[in-house]
């Protein structure tokens, strides 16, 4: 009799195994569509930001375009016009002009 209920009970181990497999699946495509390169883009940004330098022409997220004239612990001083500047957070900032960008501003 035990040999029985050992034999029965061993099938019933796999299905749990087989039926986490599609999640793990999903798990892993998601990770490669979304996540992996959302982490590259971050690590892209972050390098951009901590290489910028006085005089740098950038463009912030929301679409204020300036150019470098001083940097804090957390923030960029922004030259947006003559005699006007603007203080944003470092994080703000969304990438270099174009030269093509930087023609047009003028």
């Amino acid at each position: 009799m035990i040999p029985s209920i050992l034999a029965q009970q061993s099938p019933s181990a796999q299905p749990g195994i087989v039926g986490l497999l599609p999640f793990v699946l999903i798990a892993g495509i998601f990770y490669l569509l979304i996540i992996r390169p959302m982490r590259n883009r971050q690590k892209s940004l972050d390098t951009l930001i901590a290489s910028l330098k006085n005089g740098d022409k950038v463009i912030t997220n929301g679409g204020v375009y300036g150019t470098i004239a001083g940097n804090r612990e957390d923030t960029f001083i922004l030259k947006v016009a003559d005699q006007v500047k603007i203080e944003v957070a470092k994080k703000a900032i969304a990438s270099l002009q174009t030269p093509s960008e930087d023609s047009t501003t003028k």
